[in-house]
């Protein structure tokens, strides 16, 4: 049973972790709670999965920011955003429907208010 249990966790950690990094490329996703869940999944799994996570870009990138409840750099939040925009400009450009173009308006709007309000700012 107790194996069972490591390979359900395995895949569903690989499934977010996927999730989370086309979270990072694309403007509909949240990449972070997803790679949060993968190190959540990583770390009940096995030790050995855990550690490789953790050694990872995307680990010591986001996940290790979250989960010592730290904020951003100004930079990274710029830097960020405007790799959302630019996805989200292009999506726009893109897209004729009318309603995807209003949901895009408000996805951008929305992911400013989060990263000025929402986000801590760090030096």
């Amino acid at each position: 049973m107790k194996h069972i249990k490591n390979i359900v966790f395995a895949l569903l950690g690989i499934l977010s972790l996927g999730i989370g990094i086309a979270g990072t490329i694309l403007p509909v996703l949240p990449g972070g709670p997803f790679y949060l869940f993968a190190a959540f999944c990583f770390s009940k799994s096995s030790k050995r999965i855990e550690n490789w996570f953790q050694s990872t870009t995307v680990y010591q990138k986001y996940v290790l920011a979250f989960l010592q409840k730290k904020g951003l750099t100004k930079k990274e939040k710029i830097r960020i955003n405007i790799i959302a925009d630019s996805f989200i400009i292009a999506s726009f450009i893109m897209v004729d429907i009318l309603v995807a173009r209003i949901f895009m308006i408000l996805l951008a709007l929305y992911k400013h208010y989060y990263f000025i309000y929402k986000i801590e700012t760090i030096e």
